[in-house]
């Protein structure tokens, strides 16, 4: 294994662990991000409904920013599940979001199941240019997170 990969599923881990602590709901998933620098620093944490029932991990993190300022170029963005591209509670998508931003890289365990709506985050963010990276063995940990928003006996 890389030490691009080690460090992947270090980061990634943690955006998982992030995710336990979101509030419970069944009508939305669990989600944790971690976003790095990269030099390989931290640079912000967020997790679903961390600062309000509506708020996306992906968009907690991003806003934590603040005054930092823009996302330094080459950031990676580590996230539990795919980033919505469809969204009811809020103007701007994740993956919209992520774009803008400037992130280069997204790192993901689990694109988003089609429960709630059809999600392409993952294409669309290709197709905006940014390298997207998938550790689905870390996937079962995702579900697990979720195993009674998804109706599974885990």
């Amino acid at each position: 294994m890389s030490k691009q990969q080690e460090q992947d599923r270090r980061w990634l881990q943690k955006a998982v662990e992030l995710s336990r602590r979101c509030p419970p709901t069944m009508n939305a998933y669990a989600v944790g991000a971690v976003l790095v620098d990269p030099s390989g620093r931290e640079l912000a944490t967020g997790y679903s409904r961390e600062d309000s029932p509506a708020a996306h991990a992906e968009q907690v993190a991003l806003t934590k920013l603040g005054p930092i300022g823009p996302v330094p170029t080459g950031s990676t963005l580590y996230t539990s599940m795919e980033p919505c591209s469809s969204r009811r509670s809020y103007p701007v998508t994740c993956t919209e979001m992520i774009v803008s931003s400037g992130i280069s890289r997204v790192v993901l365990a689990l694109r988003e199941p089609p429960l709630f709506v059809r999600c392409v985050g993952v294409q669309l963010l290709r197709q905006a240019g940014v390298e997207v990276v998938e550790i689905p063995d870390l996937s079962g940990d995702v579900l697990a997170v979720n195993a009674a928003v998804l109706n599974l006996d885990i």
